[in-house]
């Protein structure tokens, strides 16, 4: 017992995780300073990293405006870089930058950013140096004139293509897959860029989405098991396209649908026609967006995320009641599950645990001893409500596992009797091939570890997930009707593709 926290020592967590930079390694804590964005797989949260963000307007005069709106909603995919390029009179013209949307675009760098058609993005770095050479859309010279990509997503043969071209003579600029579609449309034997494109969709292995604008089109393709999420809005006139529908309500568009796994959408002076690069395969959005990385008021596949989250809540109080004071959830993703857990059980759900939104993406950690409860400068439990209490916490994910033992030791610190600890996800045990960042298998504590272990190991008093059954009904069915289907790999090891570069985890846009 040391300063009133219970402690365990059946499993050893992690500490000051090493990443690499550049090309060399680093400790997490670098001097004073404590980075967020250096190095995808370690930090002072153990939480799965955001993926990327697209965002895409035709026919509206103030497209880069509606850009750079739209990048704020989808600010929560990626923080380190943005970027839009917009078409006017066969002129491209685009900026891009590192850091926020609002750190990255000025009245100065916007204003020049004009005409009707534009592709925006935003960017999360899964791992080493952030450069601006990949931050995206990226432009390219072509023989049919300019072509910029944004994508969001993984190309999971990325590196095996890359080497095949690279030992026919291309050269490339960046370590982007975006590059390597690049390279694929540009190599193919198609002078129609519909076909062009068609033909690379086709000889690329993964989950993605990716919009595509050239001197006379916009062009939008999802992958053939709709892995990423993908949607079309309207705005008068205008087409617009997003990773999320919250992108649509910033800008005051509507939803229109979604794009389906295999679809490529042509919009030009002919209007809006849909055509297929493949078939679709098996039907597979991604379970960890409703989980944990799509806004509250997102829409995905018509199901609302908040909706969905709180039926995960419900859900996992029917499977895990447990008597406690008070319910608690780790903000921000998983609040919703916490008020449906706690409506589920009649627990009062309270604010037990406040994040600090000010700190930025860098602060400075004056002493060593303080470096250890860093964690504080992030997040802050409540000691007037948990103190003496029962808590039930609810978080939606455990990862390596050293998050939740500096949570559940916040809670213990502020005077909490007892904490329970409900995931409101099935166990995390296999890396993700298809965009989101994620450690190697051997790193993620579920997969080498019980329940139990995992457990003593985040000083809990009781742990549980909720099931993948529980799961799948808590998401519910989307538009497709009972032709709707998840990814659930991370947790089941079932892949909906086949997995050709092991070696290839996280995003396309690094």
């Amino acid at each position: 017992m040391s300063n009133g926290v219970k402690q365990s020592k059946a499993l050893k967590l992690p500490a000051a995780p090493i990443v690499q930079v550049g090309d060399g390694q680093h400790e997490l804590w670098t001097g004073e300073y404590f980075n967020e964005g250096v190095g995808g797989q370690g930090g002072l949260f153990d939480k799965l990293n955001e993926e990327c963000g697209v965002f895409g307007v035709y026919g509206h005069p103030d497209a880069s405006s509606l850009c750079y709106y739209g990048l704020h909603a989808l600010q929560h995919r990626g923080q380190e870089s943005a970027g839009i390029c917009t078409v006017e009179d066969e002129k491209f013209n685009y900026y891009r930058g590192m850091g926020l949307a609002k750190e990255v675009f000025t009245n100065e760098n916007l204003s020049p950013l004009t005409g009707s058609t534009a592709i925006a993005h935003v960017r999360y770095s899964t791992a080493g140096e952030s450069k601006l050479a990949n931050a995206q859309p990226l432009v390219f010279k072509y023989r049919e004139g300019d072509l910029a990509i944004a994508t969001n997503g993984n190309l999971d043969n990325a590196n095996i293509i890359k080497r095949e071209l690279e030992r026919k003579g291309s050269i490339f600029q960046t370590t982007s897959d975006t590059e390597v579609m690049a390279h694929l449309i540009a190599r193919s034997e198609h002078d129609d860029i519909v076909d062009a494109v068609k033909d690379a969709m086709n000889q690329v292995i993964g989950g993605f989405a990716f919009l595509i604008v050239t001197k006379d089109k916009l062009i939008a393709a999802l992958d053939p098991n709709g892995l990423r999420p993908f949607m079309i809005g309207r705005l008068g006139d205008a087409y617009l396209f997003a990773s999320e529908s919250c992108a649509f309500d910033a800008v005051g568009a509507t939803y229109f649908r979604d794009v389906q796994p295999g679809e490529i959408i042509v919009i030009d002076r002919n209007g809006f026609r849909s055509e297929r690069f493949t078939e679709s395969g098996r039907r597979a959005i991604c379970a960890m967006e409703y989980i944990y990385f799509a806004r509250p008021d997102s829409d995905i596949d018509t199901v609302n995320i908040h909706s969905a989250r709180k039926r995960m809540g419900k859900k996992l109080a029917m499977e895990a009641f447990v008597d406690a004071d008070i319910v608690t959830g780790v903000p921000d993703s998983s609040i919703s599950a916490a008020i449906g857990y706690a409506e589920q059980t009649g627990i009062p759900y309270e604010l037990g645990l406040i994040k600090n939104r000010y700190t930025g993406r860098t602060f400075i950690i004056p002493s060593q001893e303080l470096r250890e409860q860093g964690v504080k400068m992030k997040l802050s439990a409540v000691r007037k409500v948990v103190e003496g209490k029962r808590v039930v916490m609810i978080d939606d994910s455990i990862v390596r596992g050293t998050t939740s033992l500096r949570i559940v030791n916040l809670l213990r610190e502020a005077g909490a009797t007892e904490v329970h600890v409900r995931i409101s996800s099935p166990p995390f045990m296999n890396p993700c091939y298809y965009g989101i960042d994620t450690p190697d298998r051997k790193e993620l504590i579920a997969a080498m570890n019980s329940i139990e272990e995992i457990r003593k190991a985040i000083n809990a008093d009781s742990l549980h997930f909720l099931t993948k059954e529980g799961l799948l009904d808590s998401i519910g069915q989307g538009s497709a009707g009972a032709e709707s289907g998840y990814c659930t790999a991370c947790f089941d090891n079932t892949y909906p593709t086949e997995i050709v570069d092991v070696t290839k985890v996280g995003c396309a846009c690094d």
